[in-house]
């Protein structure tokens, strides 16, 4: 198994208070999210919220994870708009823009104590992750399992260690991803696997799709979904960099692909989403949980006035 890169000497944490803990999220499926950290070290080559990080003005290009901002208040004010009579126990997604188990996690823990008190508040909550590290807290995402719904992803794009290498430096590899969920998933927690995304040309032949899902099956992911490259400014200008460095080759096929647009048009990964979903039916993967953990179904009258 090929090693990861080795970790940024110079990366920089910055302690800061936040205001808000809670993010209104619009044309994502879900409306609320929670990031402990801004800013992360995995510095994959495709993340999306380089977009956000140029908009914002900060560096989007290999600068970006070398600085860290660590919401040191976070689970506290958390915690307040948790108690606010005005929240409806709306389900919270964890790590939508930087990963909660990112190496700073080890240090700072906040993701744990921001866990805790979505434990405490019995609040539906969902999690992304490429962290290894999150089988740390299995005591209390045992806890928030039984008291509320609870989802985890890992994200596991591809097995290829060449395309993992180049496209995902600071990450752990995705077979330790799948070690984790596999503990987890044994525990009673519902964890599915997120394939994304897929690399045109790079991670989407027919073998090695059915590697992760194949993989997927064993460790007992209890789903899988896949979705496709995007390239929104910030991200396009550094992945095509990366794509030039390793893979100048494909860099013609990708201009012309993403040219005026961030998403490909629906027909181009169509077979690749197709293939997906038939090698998911073919290997059945599914919720196969010998333990499910699950919070106790509301009183009656709760119901009613829903």
């Amino acid at each position: 198994m090929a090693a990861p890169e080795p970790r940024l000497a110079d990366v920089e944490y910055l302690q800061v208070e936040c205001k808000s803990a809670l993010n209104p999220v619009k044309n994502m499926g879900f409306a609320w999210s929670l990031n402990p950290y801004t800013g992360c070290e995995h510095r994959c080559a495709f993340c999306y919220v380089r977009a956000f990080e140029l908009r914002a003005d900060r560096p989007s290009d290999d600068r970006y994870g070398r600085s860290v901002r660590v919401k040191v208040n976070v689970a506290s004010v958390l915690r307040a708009e948790l108690a606010r009579r005005s929240w409806r126990r709306e389900t919270v997604v964890i790590g939508a823009a930087t990963d909660p188990y990112q190496p700073a996690e080890g240090r700072f823990r906040l993701t744990r104590q921001c866990l805790e008190v979505l434990r405490d508040f019995s609040n539906p909550s969902a999690m992304i992750t490429r962290g290894p590290m999150v089988v740390r807290d299995v005591d209390i995402l045992t806890d928030l399992a039984r008291r509320a719904q609870l989802h985890i992803t890992f994200s596991i794009p591809t097995l290829d260690d060449d395309v993992w290498r180049k496209t995902e430096p600071g990450t752990a590899h995705p077979r330790q991803r799948l070690r984790a969920l596999e503990k987890l998933v044994a525990a009673g927690i519902d964890v599915g696997v997120g394939m994304a995304p897929i690399l045109p040309g790079l991670s989407d032949r027919p073998e090695q799709l059915e590697a992760v899902v194949k993989a997927a099956r064993a460790a007992g992911a209890t789903g899988l979904w896949a979705a496709m490259l995007h390239l929104k400014d910030g991200t396009r200008e550094h992945f095509l960099s990366v794509l030039a460095h390793h893979w100048p080759e494909l860099l013609p096929r990708y201009e012309a692909a993403y040219r005026d647009r961030a998403y490909l048009p629906q027909s181009f990964g169509e077979k690749t989403m197709d293939e997906v979903a038939r090698l998911r039916s073919y290997h059945r993967v599914a919720d196969r949980r010998l333990v499910v953990l699950k919070p106790p179904p509301e009183p009656e009258q709760l119901r009613l006035l829903n």
